[in-house]
């Protein structure tokens, strides 16, 4: 329905100005605070590094392999696997280490000892902060590249059939939330003689039929959606009871508790309050069910906000609160949307007073929806790179389509508001038609007295038909209720798909995350707090042999102590010994340095110092001397960044 203020009849032209004007300002304003420059945020989290790293080639087996996400994660048995080149484990712990230090999220399991030379698989599966589950795989090699029998997961986690029925559950309940809360405030709000409607009290408790078994779904099919992936897992107690001690399986509980009350709810307000007739008795009735329904909805709105986007990144204490009051605007915009559509069609005695009270709720709740969607999105994407090359960007913007779809439609609907009557006034105009229905019903009940029971009944429902096609008369002659009728038909089916984008927006990984993770960067929601440092720098003496690769690995490469390791390549790709290798740090925007470093030998081509001091964290300069001969020697360098 409308997105303005109630109509108050600008003249014809005026009218179309002023709203492709509010229209464009409003657009304009999303997109452009959308990009605002601010701190980053995240949701989804994204793997950020390895040691060893995708593709590496080591040259003896490390001793553990560690993984560093941008953001919190959830992990348990065999959330990090690594298998040898026949496909067995090579790992030694079922369940991955904690490794997190400061801002850094590190996972790390250790690794049998003697391992053989070849190619190594390292599957990983884990729950981000925001309950979605994610995972991913990689290879190294130790000694040289071999064939390995693995096959890399070809199924993302949260995929199969199981991740299908679970997105129809997700859907399913944002619809039934929709529909329980927009539902019950049109009726509280806008039309308070819709609590005696039977088709109104039908559109809310199925809203609360369907939130309630979407919930129920998502509950057991938690486990097996970030695990195995197959639906028998649904009623495994010990998985259940593992998704109970999570804090999605904790929200999703919650909110059967809150559907418990909102039960208690939808049965006062459809019998207590429809029941009152005593005006100054239903307006303290009204202002109490506003107020325990809006605690309850808000509760409900909750369970969404503490499990998932609003929930990680940075200022949570902000995110989670306009998460909510987004839920309950697009509730009570949509959800009063539907509750005027069924009304129009189905109960055709609802008054023009009514539309035009939720023409202003309407107005009210797309008022909200801008500021907090500005904000969330602002949080969620961040760049108009992220904006226009990721998906959840491309989302982001056919949602805003859809809504300036929605509000073009909703300005039609404004303008037949304004032009309606009440239904009083248009059965005036066939007075007749009433009179002879009355006679012709006032003698089928004198004729129903003086018949059987069932020949009773059959009447009975044919003077039901008889004043359901007279209500149906009535309405259809009225052509402004006939043409709201038809635009808000068209706002409805624009917000069936708006709903659909929206919840594909709630499981798609964020666009700054994405586009981190793509160039290799962390995720702001965790600090950088250093990481592995792999450089590659090639060098020529001008001598004899003296080309060559000089490969540059510092770990954990942040401040404080680091192992440093050093391998020389020749122009061969074989490992190559220099008579002379040294190195120096130096971080010039701080005047530190340059430090040196002078690494032992270990092996052919392979050198390591150990217990290298990084004061400060910064973007280092890394100078490496070699020397081939006598009088062969170059000296090459290389930035990178350390902390």
């Amino acid at each position: 329905m409308s997105a303005t203020a109630p109509y108050a009849g600008p003249s014809p032209i005026r009218r179309p100005l002023a709203a492709a004007a509010l229209l464009a300002a409003l657009v304009s304003l999303v997109f452009g605070l959308l990009l605002a420059g601010a701190g980053p945020a995240a949701a989804h989290a994204a793997l950020t590094g390895s040691d060893p790293s995708d593709g590496a080639v080591v040259d003896t087996a490390p001793k553990e392999v560690t993984l560093s996400f941008s953001e919190a994660i959830a992990v348990g048995d065999d959330s990090i696997r690594v298998l040898d080149p026949s496909g067995k484990r090579a790992d030694t712990e079922a369940e991955p280490r904690d490794l997190s230090e400061g801002g850094t999220v590190r996972y790390g399991v250790s690794l049998h000892s003697g391992l053989p030379d070849g190619t190594y698989t390292v599957a990983w599966q884990a729950i981000s902060a925001d309950s979605h589950p994610i995972s991913g795989a990689f290879t190294f090699s130790i000694g040289a590249p071999s064939d390995t029998t693995v096959a890399l997961p070809s199924q993302e986690a949260g995929g199969g059939p199981v991740g299908v029925v679970y997105d129809i559950a997700r859907y399913a309940a944002y619809g039934g939330f929709v529909l329980l809360v927009g539902g019950s405030a049109f009726v509280l709000a806008c039309w308070r003689g819709g609590a005696t409607a039977l088709p109104m009290q039908r559109l809310v408790v199925r809203g609360w039929l369907t939130l309630t078994a979407a919930t129920l779904v998502m509950l057991l099919l938690r486990h097996p959606y970030t695990g195995s992936g197959k639906f028998a897992d649904a009623f495994d107690l010990a998985g259940l009871q593992s998704v109970l001690d999570t804090k999605p399986g904790a929200a999703l509980v919650s909110r059967l508790l809150l559907l418990g009350a909102a039960a208690l709810f939808i049965a006062v307000l459809f019998g207590t309050y429809a029941g009152r007739e005593d005006e100054r008795e239903k307006k303290d009735l009204t202002f109490g069910l506003a107020v325990g329904g809006g605690v309850v909805a808000a509760g409900i709105a909750a369970t969404w906000a503490m499990s998932e986007h609003a929930s990680t990144g940075i200022q949570t204490s902000i995110a989670m609160p306009v998460d909510i009051l987004h839920l309950l605007a697009v509730a009570a915009w949509l959800g009063g949307l539907a509750s005027l559509l069924v009304a129009l069609y189905r109960t055709p005695d609802i008054g023009s007073a009514a539309v035009r009270r939720f023409s202003a709720v309407a107005f009210g709740s797309v008022v909200v929806l801008a500021a907090t969607g500005i904000y969330q999105s602002w949080r969620q994407v961040g760049s108009w790179s992220a904006l226009t090359g990721t998906r959840y960007g491309q989302l982001l913007i056919l949602k805003v389509a859809l809504i300036a779809v929605l509000l073009a439609v909703a300005w039609f609907s404004r303008r037949w508001t304004g032009r309606l009557t009440d239904p009083a006034v248009a059965s005036r105009e066939a007075p007749e038609e009433e009179a002879e229905s009355g006679t012709e019903d006032a003698s089928a009940e004198d004729a129903s007295a003086d018949v059987d029971p069932e020949r009773a009944a059959q009447l009975a429902r044919q003077r039901a038909a008889l004043t359901a096609t007279k209500k149906k008369r009535i309405r259809d002659a009225d052509p402004e209720r006939s043409g709201l009728r038809r635009s808000v038909l068209a706002e409805a089916a624009v917000a069936v798909v708006l709903l659909a984008v929206t919840t594909m927006l709630t499981s798609t990984e964020p666009g700054r995350t994405e586009e981190e993770a793509a160039n290799g960067t962390p995720s702001a929601s965790a600090p950088a707090a250093g990481g592995p440092v792999n450089l590659k720098m090639p060098f020529d003496t001008g001598g004899q042999n003296g080309k060559g690769t000089v490969r540059i690995d510092i770990e954990p490469g942040r401040t404080g102590s680091n192992d440093l390791h050093v391998w020389i390549d020749g122009s061969d790709g074989e490992p190559m010994d220099v008579p002379e290798l040294k190195l120096a740090l130096t971080l010039e925007s701080k005047d530190i340095g340059p430090l040196p470093v002078v690494p032992d030998r270990l092996a052919e081509g392979h050198w390591s110092a150990s217990a290298v001091q990084i004061p400060m964290a910064g973007d280092w300069k890394i100078d490496v001397t070699v020397r081939t001969s006598d009088i062969d020697q170059v000296t090459i360098d290389k930035n990178a960044k350390i902390g």
